[in-house]
């Protein structure tokens, strides 16, 4: 069965009245608080380094409790815990895949990104090459992928308030997504690249902290003994020693195999390729504070990751999983929050009310921190790379750029609501991990080939991003995820040749290629000139950018 097809049917509780007040009253201290962040961080935004990279000015810990933001996403704080008391041992698998992403960064792309680039991805990429073509085929992957992320965080604001407040037509539910759209506007536009970290640390603090409240609350029901919670969890999902075995999520033929590989491929890949982590390496003052980042990004996301087995496997064992039930219908992205108020006191009680009514409130934080990051990603790619370097006839001063990337906010936000509101039915899961794959196929080479070979050129790297970019998504639309089964996305019509629903085994290997062909085809040479000094700025930070100046 093909999970990461299957719509979202959120069954949706009738809170109490005063349980729903509860809700609505942590909602707003925590949109309050937010937005007085970013307020306060609008009053130093003085220079183009302050918007786009917060002045270069956020220490090691503080970088690396926003990238932790910035990854914990909607995706991971309800859907891995889903997938896991669903599917038990296959679900816990994305929690490994997302964290050995992060080796991939720490090894091959932090401290040389943030040595040799300068606001977006494309800056290193435009170093030694031509500056038009490479900041268009950048800029295009890094709004596609930013679009599917944002779809994801979007979808799963709308059915996670609709869950709370007992909304139940589509249009409240659109209503609830058009609310998170502005407010990501208001972030961005107003913030900049400060207030969003800001944000992503204050939701980073809260995000672990209602994380270890759960854990806690799960282990001590079962003594802090693990062995106890996996066994009951076996038993109470009715699939027994299966549970913890592998095969449950993709089924054990070579087909399904070979699929769950192509998965972990991309998840472990695309971290070092998505474009709203890699700007986080601009917003320190150097190379080792980079490295660093990655360091406390790894412990936090690590503690987090390993946290996910208790409350994936406690909400299997503590909740009623089985077909008909509200995690299963939800395909389990209620699990967390369902899981909250169980181990609170069970639904109707005042601890269970409270405690669901704050990690319903932590989730909202979680979306709304990372929805701001992405359309600030997309729209600072927008201004700088496609207005500034592209559009503009001559080169725009910082107040002219800066005003195009709020206007660029504005834009990508209206399109990612508007194409949000028909996507309510789709699961969070895989647009996630089409925006991993789509990274991982189309960034990730282009950037290691510009740092590692020498004779890389401008036509390498705009076929490496095009390739990759337009492999990914064509395959994905002639999967099983968008035709040819009754979970796919169109249910009337089958167009599937390709077998897997994750593309990253074929269209990785294919951003690659396309690399190597573009270089050898197009013949431009011009770019080995500069790449000694490329080398240089990447492994010594001669030359990089320092901390902006006031």
């Amino acid at each position: 069965m093909n999970v990461l097809s299957i719509p979202i049917l959120i069954p949706l509780a009738d809170a109490e009245p005063g349980n729903r007040a509860l809700t609505i009253s942590l909602f707003s201290a925590v949109v309050a608080v937010t937005l007085y962040i970013t307020w306060w961080a609008s009053r130093q935004n003085k220079t183009a380094a302050d918007y786009y990279a917060g002045g270069r000015s956020f220490s090691g810990a503080q970088n690396g409790l926003a990238v932790s933001g910035d990854y914990m996403s909607a995706a991971s704080f309800l859907g891995i815990s889903g997938q896991i008391a669903l599917f038990g041992y296959d679900g816990f698998l994305y929690s490994i895949g997302f964290l050995v992403a992060w080796l991939v960064a720490l090894l091959l792309i932090a401290e040389l990104l943030r040595n040799s680039g300068r606001f977006t991805m494309a800056d290193q990429l435009a170093f030694r090459m031509k500056q038009k073509p490479v900041r268009t085929a950048a800029a295009t992957s890094t709004i596609v992928v930013s679009i599917f992320y944002l779809l994801a965080q979007m979808v799963g604001a709308g059915s996670l308030v609709g869950l709370l407040l007992g909304v139940k037509s589509e249009g409240l539910k659109a209503a609830v997504i058009v609310l998170v759209g502005a407010l990501m506007i208001v972030y961005v536009t107003i913030g900049g690249m400060k207030g969003t970290t800001w944000v992503q640390i204050v939701k980073a603090v809260l995000l672990m902290a209602g994380t270890v409240v759960i854990t806690f609350l799960v282990l001590v029901k079962f003594n802090f003994n693990l062995s106890d919670l996996l066994g009951a969890a076996a038993d109470n999902s009715g699939k027994g020693e299966a549970f913890l075995q592998p095969g449950l999520l993709y089924g054990k033929d070579l087909t399904g195999q070979i699929d769950f590989l192509s998965l972990g491929l991309a998840l472990v890949l695309g971290t070092a390729g998505l474009p709203h982590i890699l700007i986080r390496f601009y917003t320190v003052p150097d190379s080792q504070t980079a490295r660093r980042s990655v360091q406390w990004a790894i412990g936090l996301i690590g503690a987090f990751y390993l946290m996910t087995l208790a409350l994936g496997f406690g909400a299997a064992a503590l909740l009623d999983t089985g077909k008909g039930s509200a995690v299963a219908e939800s395909k389990g992205n209620v699990a967390s929050p369902l899981l909250a108020e169980s181990v609170g006191g069970g639904a109707g009680s005042t601890g269970g009310a409270i405690l669901l009514a704050l990690i319903a409130a932590v989730a909202f934080a979680t979306i709304l921190a990372v929805v701001a990051g992405l359309t600030l990603t997309s729209a600072s790619s927008f201004a700088h790379d496609l207005y500034a370097n592209v559009i503009a006839k001559t080169k725009p001063d910082e107040k002219t750029e800066l005003r195009v990337a709020r206007f660029a906010a504005i834009g990508i936000g209206a399109v990612s609501i508007a194409l949000a509101i028909p996507a309510q039915k789709l699961n969070i899961a895989f647009l996630v991990a089409l925006a991993f794959a789509v990274a991982a196929s189309a960034n990730l080479p282009a950037l290691l080939f510009n740092l590692f070979w020498k004779r890389f050129n401008t036509a390498g790297a705009a076929w490496s991003i095009y390739g990759g970019l337009i492999s990914a998504v064509v395959l994905v639309f002639f999967s099983p995820v968008v035709s040819g089964t009754p979970t796919s996305m169109i249910t009337d019509a089958d167009f599937s040749w390709f077998p897997l629903s994750n593309p990253g085994i074929v269209s990785i290997p294919l951003g690659f290629l396309f690399g190597v062909l573009g270089t050898f085809l197009g013949r431009d040479r011009s770019s080995e000139s500069r790449y000694n000094e490329l080398s240089v700025r990447a492994l010594t930070g001669a030359g990089a950018e320092g901390p902006a100046k006031h």
